[in-house]
Order: C-alpha cells, then sequence, then structure tokens
C-alpha cells in the first residue's frame, strides 16, 4: 500500500506543478464505447471495442477507435494481453474543422495483476504501446510517421453494491498515469493522467451498461500546452454466452 500512496503523491504533484502553466485549453467530451468479450476457451478470450468520442461545446467529433485484443488469463492472479488499435483523428480543438483526419495504428501489450481485498477486486495494469502516427501539416497529411513507445500504469477498483438474481450494480474508481518515450517526444515525456469513477447495471451477467466521469489532464506535443478534460462515457458491455471447453 506505500507503494500505491507513493504513485498517487507523484500523480498529484505532477499534475499540480503543469496546471501552474497559463496554456490550459479546458474541453467537454462525451465517449460512447461498445466492449465485447468472446470467450475462446477457458482461459483464452477475444476483446474488441468501439469507442466515438466527441466534443460538446461545440458539437464536433474528436476520433474514433476500433481496438482488438487477446487476453490469456495465465493464473488466478495474473492475466496477459496484447492487440492492436486503430484511431481515426478528427481534431483535437473543437474549433477547428481540418479537412482530413489523422491516423494513427498502435500495438499493445500489458500484464495485470488481479487481487480480491475485503469483496474488492483490485487490477494493477502495466501495458506497454507502439504508437506510428501519421504526420500532417494545418493543410494535408505527410508520406511519414513518428514513433513513440507509452507506457501506462493502472490501479482500478472493482466492487458490489447491488445483487439479485443475475442482476447486479458494480462500482468502479481507477487512476491511470501515462508518459511517452521517443525522440519526437522530448518535451512531453508525461503524457497524461486519467481518474475515472463509473457504475455499471448489469441486466444480466452477460450485458451491461455503465456510465462514468473521467478526469483526464494531458500535457500537447508543444511542452508547455495542455487540455483539460471533463469527460462523461457511456458503455455498453457484451458477453457472448457460450460453452467453452478445457
Amino acid at each position: 500500500m506505500k507503494y500505491y500512496r507513493l504513485l498517487f503523491i507523484l500523480i498529484f504533484v505532477t499534475i499540480t506543478s503543469v496546471q501552474a502553466q497559463k496554456n490550459i485549453d479546458h474541453q467537454t467530451l462525451t465517449w460512447i464505447r461498445y466492449y465485447n468479450i468472446f470467450p475462446l476457451t477457458e482461459k483464452w478470450a477475444l476483446h474488441s471495442e468501439f469507442d466515438n468520442r466527441s466534443f460538446l461545446n461545440p458539437i464536433h467529433e474528436n476520433l474514433f477507435v476500433v481496438r482488438v485484443q487477446g487476453r490469456y488469463r495465465a493464473t488466478k492472479n495474473i492475466e496477459l494481453g496484447g492487440g492492436f488499435a486503430y484511431f481515426n483523428v478528427n481534431t483535437q480543438n473543437p474549433d477547428v474543422d481540418p479537412e482530413f483526419t489523422v491516423p494513427e495504428y498502435r500495438s499493445q501489450q500489458d500484464i495485470t495483476l488481479i487481487n480480491d481485498i475485503a469483496k474488492i477486486t483490485f487490477h494493477n495494469r502495466f501495458q506497454l504501446e507502439e504508437r506510428f502516427i501519421e504526420k500532417f501539416t494545418k493543410t494535408e497529411l505527410l508520406d511519414d510517421y513518428s514513433f513513440a513507445f507509452r507506457f501506462r500504469y493502472r490501479l482500478q477498483s472493482m466492487f458490489t453494491l447491488w445483487e439479485k438474481d443475475k442482476r447486479s450494480i458494480k462500482g468502479t474508481i481507477s487512476d491511470e498515469v501515462l508518459f511517452n518515450f521517443g525522440k519526437d517526444n522530448k518535451k512531453n515525456t508525461f503524457d497524461q493522467n486519467r481518474f475515472y469513477v463509473a457504475l455499471r447495471y448489469h441486466f444480466n451477467p452477460n450485458l451491461g451498461l455503465e456510465m462514468g466521469y473521467l478526469k483526464n489532464f494531458q500535457r500537447r506535443a508543444s511542452g508547455v500546452d495542455f487540455y483539460d478534460r471533463d469527460i462523461i462515457r457511456f458503455t455498453v458491455y457484451h458477453r457472448i454466452n457460450r460453452k467453452t471447453k478445457k
């Protein structure tokens, strides 16, 4: 637990120091996501998601994400994952409407440590990403890509608030910190911090609807400008119910 306290202290100090800067853009968004879980065997599963993110003031498309990953439950307390994602970025500023979208291709690998303490499930996720982002000017895309590694650490707690028959209400609290590494990211090694709280209603064990609030504070590529984002997130969780063989 001392490690967790130290982590949150570091996150708090980092955010407090960068918030002292003047170049901060405050934005409000909605993220709407469909998340599918398809078990392949008792230990293997295929996870896929479709995520649309939009600004609210003014209303404008931010980006669209498609992600697919394989997950392997190695033991009761260890889960491994790896996959790919495609990002189609329209704009990061709702007042700017470029005539093109910027593609990003991303691979990812993670290890997640799972522990149950006093009816609360804790997930410690350590994730590495390899990001290929097409370069662009104010008017067009360039036939070249920037590359960077990004490390992500997320501490998440999940707990059941109510349960009856096959229905339930679950709560989630998490915090995630992200760091960039690469020659094109010298000014924004600290990428962002995401604090998230949510409630999920399960109509049955295979179908749930989640609504949450995400506070996202992100350093921009310049190193001196920041996004301070208030995000309302809706997620439909859908697990394909099928018998699995050992």
